[in-house]
């Protein structure tokens, strides 16, 4: 069968399941690529600069250093920092704040993928079932029908069960990855949050 056909055999459910994998791509593809924007340097590297330019004293620097890293463990960094001077328990705040910002930026739209995932398959059995009552009626409108009938009738059917499993399982997938990757990218913050404040407490000691 054609592409086309699919689509005729499988009704205005296959209409919304396609409708449903665009808007799964289209996210699945723009999370990825800032994920990746927001993976430029590693934790550790930037953190060794920072504690390096704070032992020096430089808080400017270390601020410029932070505006000129495009990650989120950096705008927490940078929070921090435009704090200093002010007591621990501020500062730690603001970074805490800058942390639940920057987690909303990175689980933006990612719902909806897991509702996708999670609806796409019992989208695709709704079809399903209405398309053996379509061939159930046809066969009992006309009068006759045999076994050939009837799974010609089924097998289009289930096109659409097909096509549930094909937008769901990829969502799943993306939506599985996502959250790790969100999990990773806020342990990073924390840590970033902790490090700073206690670089922080030791300039002010020094």
């Amino acid at each position: 069968m054609t592409l086309l056909q699919l689509f005729r055999a499988g009704g205005l459910t296959m209409y919304i399941l396609m409708f449903c994998s665009i808007i799964s791509i289209a996210i699945i593809v723009e999370r990825i690529l800032y994920f990746r924007s927001r993976a430029g340097i590693g934790r550790q590297d930037f953190m060794d600069k920072i504690a390096q330019e704070l032992g020096k004293g430089n808080i400017k620097k270390a601020i410029e250093l932070c505006k000129n890293t495009k990650a989120s463990f950096a705008n927490v960094v940078l929070a921090g920092l435009n704090l200093h001077g002010h007591n621990e328990f501020v500062i730690s705040n603001a970074m805490e704040r800058e942390v639940t910002i920057e987690a909303g930026k990175l689980e933006r739209f990612t719902s909806v993928v897991g509702t996708i995932g999670s609806t796409a398959v019992y989208i695709g059995l709704f079809g399903t079932v209405l398309g053996i009552m379509r061939a159930f009626q046809d066969i009992a409108s006309s009068g006759f029908g045999g076994i050939n009938v009837v799974i010609n009738g089924i097998a289009e059917a289930l096109i659409c069960t097909a096509a549930g499993l094909a937008v769901a399982v990829p969502a799943v997938i993306a939506y599985n990855y996502f959250l790790r990757t969100i999990d990773n990218f806020v342990t990073d913050m924390e840590l970033c949050a902790s490090q700073t404040l206690d670089l922080l407490n030791v300039s002010k000691i020094e």
